[in-house]
């Protein structure tokens, strides 16, 4: 049987990729701190309507590339001394969340997308998701992707038309599978709620919630056993 860690940290890192994408999107002027390549179709929309931004989007890919590489590397150093390189690198994706709440605040409400504070506020937020991103990929192989839905959203209909006909195939798909992606969606479309709520009703600081969800997520995994190096 899974772990406690292993089913509550998958769906707490959805919830929080969920929130910040949201609330990256409503308060930096469309980017998209989680789902980078969706920057495309928002920098199209900035650059055609002549709205704010358009510099944040371009550098938003880069810069997720880079954390990734980084962080790929910093993770393969650590697991060689260390079998908590995952917790590592998920407290660096909390400071950087602090750092990305406590920019916002202060800096914010951002009405100019393409200000020096709207840009480093967004990459900071971008750098988090870009480890978020990595090690879920390389320490969460099972789990479902923490940021990226439609993969998931598609195998769960396949799933479930399999389910409703198996035809000539040896057996259906297992409920398991289904519940856990399922879970996944909700919990991801959970935080985009909270982050529109909040948004509305907070402003810039809907930001703080985030980190006391990766501290918690950090917590629930430290609980847990060590993973082996």
């Amino acid at each position: 049987m899974a772990s406690t860690d292993s089913r509550v940290v998958p769906l707490l890192l959805s919830v929080n990729a969920g929130y910040v994408d949201t609330a990256g999107f409503l308060a930096l002027q469309g980017l998209f701190t989680a789902h980078v390549t969706g920057n495309f179709v928002t920098l199209g929309a900035a650059l055609a309507l002549g709205t704010s931004g358009a510099v944040a989007k371009l550098l938003a890919l880069p810069v997720f590339c880079v954390v990734v590489i980084a962080t790929r590397l910093a993770g393969t150093l650590l697991s060689r001394r260390w079998s908590r390189a995952f917790e590592v690198l998920i407290a660096v994706k909390l400071v950087l969340l602090m750092l990305g709440a406590a920019l916002a605040v202060h800096f914010g409400p951002f009405d100019n997308g393409d200000s020096h504070e709207a840009i480093i506020t967004g990459m900071v937020l971008v750098a988090a998701m870009a480890i978020q991103n990595a090690v879920h990929r390389i320490h969460l192989p099972t789990a479902p992707p923490s940021t990226l839905m439609t993969g998931t959203t598609t195998q769960v209909m396949i799933d479930l038309a399999d389910r409703i006909y198996v035809g000539d195939k040896s057996q259906a798909p297992p409920s398991a599978r289904l519940v856990q992606m399922a879970v996944n969606v909700l919990a991801f479309a959970l935080g985009c709620g909270a982050a529109a709520l909040l948004f509305v009703r907070l402003g810039s600081w809907c930001f703080v919630v985030p980190p006391i969800v990766a501290a918690l997520a950090l917590v629930v995994r430290l609980a847990g056993p060590a993973s082996p190096r």
